[in-house]
């Protein structure tokens, strides 16, 4: 006896099973009707072309950090007495008609009287750049657990000799471009660490305040009131003087990292308390409950994954402001300090009006901090809008 669910021929044609029907409804359908919650959101993230140019900034950005010994033609503590605060050099890259990128050297003086040296352009002295030459060399991985050990530079003098300030120089006579590249990896790692750290507290401690409530609720509300009626630098200028300033300098950045995640996790709490008042009503949650499931495995189990693009969006919102914050501290000098490099160290130099005015480019690390943050506020937004993909 033929049932329903075999395939069956009559006068040639095929009767599909209610099971291959629903097949090729389903193939027949819009994809946006079977497509998962994270698929619907990349389709509407990629619409947002601000966002995708800034995710492949971003990007950029973390693979220099990460390979910054490769990218920087020198390394970030390299110096040349005779070239303190040389201007930038043109990069030429034909020379009589074929490609051969080369920078002319320079000529200075030193003033007698105010001992101020002005650099002039040696026409006569051409100093020929390659890809791919040797250099100082450098180490990528943990400080003491090296993965990689080289001395190839992507771009740079093919005598590692010679003078190359694409950037230009510091007062020390270090080239200001690997030393913006090596700032990179500080400035750029410090706000995902402190934005993880932020998000751990937040979420720890709004999902208690939530699920607990009580007294409990109060006592965490009324904390994260005090935190944020305290303007942001004055509270991270407190707190970072607990960092001893002879510290080793691993010491000083995982201090500086910790001050930040202190004040950073409020804004998370919030949100994360506002989401579970709402889910914990949800039939999901009532039945975790009743099956007597921990509050920390409702947290993170059940919850969270709940609005977890929520918490994607809103991390990478914040990690922006965690990047200002290092660089204020360390500009104002009461941060990471040298030999540390970081934007906001490289900043510090540029402290006075009248060293802005004769070395313009010892701003530049602020160039560098204006772009990471547009860029991050950019992917932010963009993640945002994705979150929610049904809208």
């Amino acid at each position: 006896m033929l049932t329903k669910l075999t395939q069956v021929f009559i006068r040639g044609k095929s009767i599909d099973s209610p099971t291959q029907e629903a097949h090729q409804k389903s193939a027949r359908a819009p994809k946006q009707l079977v497509a998962s919650q994270w698929q619907l959101m990349w389709w509407k993230f990629r619409k947002h072309r601000l966002a995708m140019v800034s995710l492949i900034i971003i990007t950029t950005l973390y693979t220099v950090a990460i390979f910054a010994g490769f990218f920087a033609p020198k390394a970030k503590d390299t110096y040349h007495r005779t070239y303190t605060s040389a201007p930038p050099q043109k990069i030429y890259w034909f020379d009589e008609g074929r490609f051969a990128p080369f920078v002319y050297a320079y000529d200075q003086e030193t003033d007698p009287l105010t001992f101020l040296r002005t650099y002039t352009v040696n026409l006569e002295e051409k100093i020929p750049l390659g890809f791919f030459v040797k250099g100082d060399s450098y180490e990528i991985g943990a400080k003491n657990f090296p993965i990689i050990t080289s001395d190839r530079h992507l771009f740079g003098p093919v005598n590692a000799e010679d003078p190359f300030y694409p950037f230009g120089a510091d007062d020390v006579g270090r080239d200001m471009l690997s030393r913006l590249i090596y700032g990179s990896q500080i400035s750029l790692s410090i706000g995902l660490v402190s934005v993880f750290l932020s998000l751990v507290l937040g979420i720890f401690l709004g999902g208690i305040s939530a699920l607990v409530g009580g007294w409990v609720d109060n006592v965490i509300q009324r904390l994260i009131e005090v935190i944020k009626s305290v303007p942001d630098i004055p509270l991270w200028m407190a707190l970072s003087t607990a960092v001893p300033p002879r510290w080793d300098p691993v010491y000083v950045y995982f201090g500086i990292t910790v001050v930040l995640s202190l004040i950073g996790w409020t804004g998370m709490a919030r949100v994360v308390r506002g989401k579970f008042l709402s889910l914990r009503e949800e039939e999901f949650i009532v039945s975790a409950q009743l099956d007597g499931v921990s509050r920390m495995r409702l947290i993170f189990r059940h919850l969270i994954p709940s609005f977890m693009s929520h918490i994607i969006a809103s991390a990478t919102l914040a990690i922006p402001g965690m990047i200002l914050g290092e660089s204020a501290l360390s500009f104002i000098g009461i941060g990471l300090r040298d030999p540390v490099v970081s934007w906001g160290v490289m900043l510090n130099d540029a402290l006075n009006i009248a060293a802005i005015a004769k070395y313009p480019w010892l701003m530049l690390p602020g160039g560098a901090l204006v772009i990471t943050v547009l860029a991050f506020n950019f992917l932010g937004d963009g993640l945002r809008d994705a979150a929610d993909p049904y809208h």
